[in-house]
C-alpha cells in the first residue's frame, strides 16, 4: 500500500493504491484546495491533513507516499526550485521532503518524488493502456502539450511543448487553442473546446477538416519523438484524446505510410493516472 499525490498550482489530490491489485482505494479519494500563496508551514500543514485523512487508521510506520510535483524541482532531494511561478514561492530552495516528514512525524526515506509531467504516463504503465511495454511515449493533448518518455524504470518530462514546429513551437498546433482559432478561420464560429467542437450538428465537413489537419500535425510531430525516442507504443491522453476516435485512423495510417508499426494507444486511467503513477514509486522493482 501506498498514498499517490498529485500537487497542483491550487490543490493536492491524493488516494490509497494498493500496489498489489494496481488499484486506487476510492473511499480514500480526496481533493482539497491549496493557498499556494502562503507560507510555508500553511502549505505543509495543508498537505499534511489531506495525506492523515487518506491513510486514516493505518500505522504511520507504514506509510509511504509517492509524490507528483510540478518542477522545477530537485525530485532525489525533496528541494523545491520552484521560483516566480505564482505558485509555492515560498517553498523555494527548502527541502520539502524533510518538513513534510517532520509534520507527519515520519522518516523522510518515506517519501519519494517523481516529476508531475511525467507521472501522466508512469500511471499509464503501472496500470493503464501502456503496462505491458518498457519503453513508451506519452502525450496530455488539452489547454497545452505535456510529452513524457518511460524506458523501463521512471517516465520522465520530455519537454517537448516548446520544440520548434512549423512557424511556432508544437503546442501551437497541438493544443485547444489550436482547434479553436483554426476552426473560426474556416467558419467565422468560435467554440469552447474540442468537445464542443464534436458536438456541433452543423458544419460538419469544416469539423472533420479541423480533425484532418490536426493528426497531419501530430503525425509529424509524432514522426521525430518515435525517431528520437525509439519507443514500442504511443499513449494519447489529455481532454483532446477523448475524441481519439476523429484523428487516431488518420495518425496511424500517416504512421505507417512511414514504415511506424506501434500501437497508437489512448490513455486509460483519466486523471486516476497520476495518482497511480506517484504511488508506483514504491511497487518493489523499482
Amino acid at each position: 500500500m501506498a498514498l499517490g499525490i498529485d500537487i497542483g498550482g491550487s490543490h493536492i489530490t491524493a488516494a490509497v493504491v494498493n500496489l498489489e491489485t494496481r488499484t486506487i482505494d476510492t473511499g480514500s479519494w480526496k481533493r482539497t484546495r491549496v493557498n499556494s500563496q502562503g507560507t510555508p508551514g500553511e502549505i505543509i500543514d495543508a498537505w499534511a491533513e489531506v495525506i492523515e485523512d487518506a491513510f486514516r487508521t493505518a500505522p504511520v510506520a507504514t506509510w509511504h507516499i509517492g509524490i507528483g510535483m510540478p518542477g522545477p524541482f530537485d525530485y532525489t532531494e525533496g528541494i523545491s526550485l520552484m521560483k516566480d511561478q505564482h505558485k509555492y514561492d515560498a517553498l523555494y530552495n527548502l527541502n520539502v521532503k524533510q518538513l513534510l516528514a517532520a509534520r507527519l512525524s515520519l522518516t523522510p526515506d518515506h517519501i519519494r518524488f517523481i516529476n508531475d509531467a511525467g507521472c501522466f504516463l508512469q500511471g499509464e504503465v503501472f496500470s493503464g493502456a501502456a503496462r505491458n511495454y518498457k519503453h513508451v511515449i506519452g502525450l496530455t493533448l488539452g489547454t497545452g502539450l505535456g510529452s513524457a518518455v518511460y524506458h523501463g524504470t521512471l517516465a520522465e518530462d520530455a519537454n517537448r511543448w516548446c520544440a520548434p514546429f512549423l512557424d511556432g513551437i508544437a503546442e501551437d498546433y497541438l493544443s485547444t487553442r489550436w482547434f479553436i482559432k483554426r476552426f473560426h478561420e474556416l467558419t467565422g464560429i468560435t467554440v469552447k473546446d474540442v468537445k464542443a467542437l464534436t458536438e456541433l450538428t452543423t458544419s460538419g465537413a469544416h469539423v472533420q477538416q479541423v480533425f484532418d489537419e490536426f493528426a497531419r500535425h501530430l503525425s509529424a510531430f509524432l514522426l521525430t519523438f518515435i525517431k528520437d525516442e525509439s519507443p514500442e507504443a504511443i499513449v494519447i491522453g489529455g481532454n483532446i484524446a477523448n475524441a481519439a476516435e476523429r484523428f487516431f485512423p488518420a495518425v496511424t495510417r500517416e504512421l505507417e505510410n512511414n514504415n511506424i508499426h506501434i500501437p497508437l494507444l489512448q490513455a486509460a486511467l483519466s486523471e486516476q493516472a497520476a495518482i497511480l503513477g506517484a504511488a508506483s514509486l514504491w511497487k518493489p522493482e523499482v
